[in-house]
């Protein structure tokens, strides 16, 4: 029997710091993300995201550490990295003076594409982001929405298999941001590694295999959303009761918080199944006629508070980071 090993991860970081003067913005950093995923990195405004960011694409030095990216070495092969990745910042870098093609068709010679290769794949995304109609009008004339998919667009005439996108569904509207949550399933569905940061918790939660939180320079907590959901205290599972006599037995039995109007009891519970299986034994074995149950559990709001002990508004990451 043939074994087949897992393929290499997209990412690995290994005690990443880097500080600016006496400011410590990251302070040990240790990342792990398999390719084909989609993986979310929360924290403040300030906490270092960006940073982080940058120094994953390149564009700035960790003072210690190291980062395999795509199996290539961070400092030892910068060349081979960028030829792999794609980057979309936190704001469209699009040049609104030029139409959508001419945007597409300079990207496309900026990576020495050829001239009838540039104008295929420009063709290609055009059609892929729904710009063909806008293809010759300037940027500058595009909804917040477009210009959104232009710049993800451009990023991906390189055809990269890891994607940094920095909170690239700031300023859009609803409807534009569950299109650009679309398209990122979709490249992820190709095998596109995504590497997303966000100030929308329901974005990483829609979209994120895997979701780190960045505080205090620190990693504090990494795994799944419904993982992380599990960690918070204030999950319970709410049975519903046809009568009086139901709800006053189960409570005598099962404990937890009563409202009496709504023939209702909250169990405390994590939200997993061992729990909710532990506690569908007790009311099989006590006879308990329940007529409905749900499941609740804290959100990543709650997580996110939990976690950091600040507002997401917060921001003492230094002017040089974001730069």
């Amino acid at each position: 029997m043939t074994s087949h090993s897992p393929p290499p991860a997209a990412v690995t970081a290994t005690g990443l710091r880097k500080s600016f003067g006496d400011h410590v913005v990251l302070d040990g950093i240790d990342l792990e993300i398999p390719a084909g995923t989609i993986f979310s990195l929360l924290g403040p405004n300030g906490a270092g995201k960006t940073t982080v960011v940058k120094i994953l694409s390149t564009l700035i030095g960790a003072d210690s550490g190291r980062a395999r990216i795509l199996g290539h070495d961070l400092v030892e092969e910068p060349d081979a990295v960028r030829a792999a990745i794609g980057v979309t910042g936190q704001y469209a870098a699009v040049d609104g003076l030029l139409t959508g093609e001419e945007n597409l068709m300079l990207m496309g010679n900026l990576h020495r594409l050829g001239r009838r290769r540039a104008r295929r794949r420009t063709g290609e995304l055009l059609e892929r982001f729904d710009l063909v109609g806008a293809a010759r009008k300037p940027a500058s004339t595009y909804s917040g929405g477009m210009r959104r998919r232009l710049d993800l667009a451009m990023t991906l005439v390189g055809e990269p298999r890891l994607i940094f996108l920095d909170e690239p569904t700031t300023g859009l509207d609803p409807r534009s941001r569950r299109g650009m949550w679309d398209i990122t399933r979709e490249l992820v569905a190709d095998g596109v590694t995504v590497f997303l940061t966000t100030q929308y918790l329901e974005e990483a939660d829609r979209l994120a295999d895997r979701i780190a939180v960045l505080d205090n320079g620190g990693i504090v907590a990494q795994g799944t959303a419904e993982e992380l959901k599990r960690r918070i205290p204030g999950g319970h599972i709410r049975l519903r009761f046809g009568g009086t006599g139901a709800l006053e037995a189960a409570a005598r039995i099962l404990g937890g918080a009563r409202d009496d109007d709504a023939l209702a009891l909250q169990v405390p519970g994590d939200g997993g199944v061992e729990s909710l299986r532990a506690l569908l034994a007790r009311v099989d074995a006590e006879s308990i006629d329940v007529e409905e149950l749900s499941v609740h559990t804290p959100d990543l709001d709650d997580v996110f508070l939990a976690l950091t002990g600040h507002s997401s508004s917060a921001d003492n990451e230094p002017k040089a980071a974001r730069r």
